[in-house]
């Protein structure tokens, strides 16, 4: 373990680099103090790390230990490549190496957007390590873009999904570690664009976006590689890289719905929420409908991708026999990132995560 200069740590927050049997990891712990209660595991989403978490680590019950680990190309951790064949497999294995390494035999999971993926294929593979989940604004359980409700995809190679639909323009700011918001392809205008409903009300913009420009660009890592595709757009998932560990010819986690033993589930969400909702601005087909990417062939062959509605499916399969199991929480309001954007709300529904985790675990 080694310990690195502190840089963009908010008070009370530790940070090390682990050395696993996968990668170098980057960790941020903020420790229990007392008798511990449980070890809370924050996983970040696409295009950000684990410095997002720290506010909401903070003002956990300090019973318990706070850690998050940055992913393989984000934060501090080691950039590797993504093998995106196995969906989002590289990004759980490595979050399960780190717990090995800390002696973390359960947890809670927290999954923020592809954390949320994340977190969900961990339980798939893991659900004797995994104490609760919490699901905030996650992907949906088939993975971004190219299918309907029920997960079949709407072209043979999920045409419009993975690593071709990055705009290449964001993809260049963050290469060039741009802060400015001359540009709406700029990180910070992403941001508060999408990242959040009212960025003037959230406080530490520029950690926000520091932690956004820590993303590793590449065909191995954001966003990915790309193939042609004979239908509308024309591209199609490749095998490397972010993006198209989502794609759902790689992607899909509805196997949450049978796994044993099922811990509770928490799933938070915001009501206006720009990227995981069933109008995506980030999906192709619903960019196309609203005439921002020419040519679409209409709704019929291209429709949005039922992203809430799809999650909501999964969750209500494996709370079947058991509604105690799984609780749905929509912020009125409120974006892609009610951690940051109703913080008080976000903190008060883990809490009660943990204490249902309690009562589960004892029943």
């Amino acid at each position: 373990m080694t310990t690195p200069t502190p840089e963009r740590l908010l008070d009370g927050i530790t940070a090390y680099d682990l050395d696993t049997a996968r990668l170098r990891v980057h960790v941020l712990e903020r420790p229990a103090t007392g008798d511990e209660k449980g070890v809370v595991v924050f996983v970040h989403g696409n295009v950000s790390s684990s410095l997002f978490y720290q506010p909401t680590m903070l003002a956990l019950d300090p019973g318990y230990r706070a850690l998050a680990v940055d992913l393989r190309g984000f934060g501090g951790s080691e950039t590797l490549p993504v093998d995106a064949t196995r969906g989002l497999g590289d990004f759980a294995d490595d979050v399960i190496a780190t717990l090995d390494v800390l002696g973390v035999e359960s947890c809670h999971l927290v999954g923020w957007s592809m954390g949320g993926g994340v977190v969900m294929r961990i339980a798939i593979d893991h659900p004797h390590r995994v104490a609760s989940l919490c699901l905030e604004s996650p992907v949906s359980p088939y993975g971004f873009g190219g299918t309907r409700l029920d997960g079949s995809l709407l072209t043979p190679d999920a045409a419009g999904t993975g690593g071709g639909g990055a705009n290449p323009d964001f993809v260049a700011r963050l290469q060039a570690q741009d802060t400015g918001d001359d540009a709406p392809t700029s990180p910070r205008n992403v941001y508060r664009g999408t990242y959040v409903a009212d960025a003037a009300s959230i406080d530490h913009e520029d950690l926000w976006v520091a932690s956004m420009l820590t993303t590793a660009t590449g065909e191995g890592n954001y966003p990915g590689d790309a193939t042609a595709s004979d239908s509308w757009p024309g591209f199609a998932p490749g095998t490397r890289g972010v993006l198209n560990t989502m794609a759902p010819t790689h992607c899909n986690l509805s196997a949450l719905a049978t796994i044993s033993p099922k811990p509770p589930i928490t799933w938070i969400r915001g009501s206006v929420d720009a990227i995981v909702s069933d109008a995506s601005l980030f999906d192709l087909n619903h960019l196309g409908a609203l005439g921002a990417v020419p040519g679409w062939p209409g709704a019929e062959v291209a429709p949005a991708q039922p992203m809430v509605s799809q999650t909501r499916a999964v969750l209500e399969q494996y709370a079947a026999g058991d509604p105690a199991l799984v609780e749905e929480i929509s912020l009125e309001g409120c974006g892609h990132s009610p951690h940051l954007e109703r913080p008080t709300e976000f903190v008060d529904a883990v809490h009660a995560l943990l204490a249902r985790a309690d009562e589960h675990g004892a029943g």
